[in-house]
């Protein structure tokens, strides 16, 4: 949608401010998907409840494509925001459960949710012991998750303030051609994937330089996840001015190196989330957050589009045309030193363990003697798996040897 508002605006009849609630829509619907489909990951696994929001997902996304009037766009948009809600929590939580401590940054159920859920039958009252694992989370938690909330409004204030106008602006203000627009926002794409990479990235791992091996730390795993957020806030503060006051061709590589930083502090947010939250609704409280900061970051581009109007530049034939570069500036501004106070004043738990073992909360809420056992069974299950790992490689090497021989 942001890269066609000015053709549905078109399309329907509306400006391009009325456009761009279709933005707003989904961004203020995703907490409700949130919620839904978190809650039924934490309590049914993370597999079913994920296929079936992608589903959704598909079929809305499709759908916008075939709304005839306004009305059925915004209504379309509405409900994909639902489905957009629910995966991001899902996505996180399956993704960085069981990898290794090392190799969380970069990247069948989780080991956690199994051991959890063994917790749970061990106590005897499933259902019971899950509903006082958010009691005791909320008791216990309940400022962290006003501060998770107020960081992840920050953050996609960052992301949506620098992302879902700026193509209207490079077309509208600076006049640039379709095929213009979109190699700068695939520059600037591929700027965002090289920040998320190498700032996100906390993997160590061994290279060799001839015969010499050398340690490779990525940033967040070395400095911290505050500090790799706040420097890349820092600089991409810097690099507002040529990222929205560029006219030429030349704004690709401020483009890259903006969403290099936004993206990068981005990149830190997904197992920064994981360490904060609580265990047993791990998968909620990633995606509520995250998906009620984008509630209240919603109107980031409608803020942008509205205040961009009454900065008024000479029209191009019957187009007009707005300032929108200096909003969008300021804007970012403001949102940068917003997510650096808050990085600065807040919490970290860089490196915490995810199994029950380590969760006080579940200890509180089930009991020892059920953690324990959940903790005897899981091991007993490695244990299994590691034997047939090992028979399964003892057979393949002796098949080896008797086809060689």
């Amino acid at each position: 949608v942001s890269l066609t508002t000015e053709q549905l605006a078109e399309q329907f009849d509306k400006s391009v401010a009325q456009i761009t609630w279709g933005i707003t829509l989904v961004l203020m619907f995703r907490s409700v998907g949130s919620v839904v489909f978190g809650i039924a990951a934490d309590r049914w696994g993370r597999k079913w409840p994920f296929v079936v929001n992608n589903i959704l997902f598909i079929v809305l996304e499709l759908g916008t494509g075939f709304c005839n009037t306004y009305k059925q766009f915004l209504a379309c948009r509405a409900l994909f925001g639902i489905a957009m809600g629910g995966l991001y929590g899902n996505a996180a939580a399956t993704a960085l459960e069981d990898c290794p401590e090392q190799a969380r940054g970069i990247i069948s159920e989780t080991n956690s949710y199994i051991e959890r859920a063994a917790a749970r039958r061990a106590k005897g009252n499933v259902a019971g012991t899950f509903i006082a694992e958010g009691k005791v989370a909320l008791r216990r938690h309940w400022l962290l998750l006003i501060y998770l909330v107020l960081l992840m409004a920050g953050f996609n204030f960052m992301s949506h303030g620098s992302q879902d106008l700026y193509p209207t602006m490079l077309k509208n203000q600076y006049n640039f051609s379709a095929n213009a627009v979109t190699v700068t926002q695939v520059v600037a794409n591929l700027g965002a994937m090289a920040g998320g990479t190498t700032v996100g990235y906390s993997k160590q791992d061994k290279v060799r330089h001839g015969r010499i091996p050398i340690d490779i730390i990525a940033a967040s795993q070395i400095f911290g996840r505050r500090f790799s957020i706040i420097v890349t806030s820092f600089i991409g503060g810097v690099l507002l001015y040529p990222y929205s006051f560029t006219s030429s061709h030349s704004v690709m590589a401020a483009a890259f190196f903006e969403q290099f930083c936004v993206q990068g502090a981005w990149g830190v947010i997904p197992i920064h989330l994981m360490e904060l939250s609580p265990g047993s609704f791990r998968t909620f409280v990633v995606g509520t957050s995250y998906q009620l900061g984008n509630l209240a970051s919603s109107a980031s581009s409608t803020i942008e589009s509205t205040i961009g109007e009454r900065f008024p530049l000479p029209p191009k034939g019957k187009v007009k045309r707005y300032g929108y570069g200096k909003v969008i500036c300021i804007f970012m501004a403001c949102v940068f030193v917003y997510v650096i106070i808050l990085a600065l004043v807040g919490p970290e738990r860089l490196g915490r363990k995810f199994d029950v073992a380590h969760d006080s909360d579940m200890t509180e809420a089930a009991g020892r003697d059920a953690v324990a056992a959940a903790a005897h069974e899981r091991g007993a299950l490695g244990k299994a798996d590691r034997d047939s790992c090992e028979d399964e490689k003892g057979n393949s090497t002796r098949t080896a040897v008797e086809v060689h021989a």
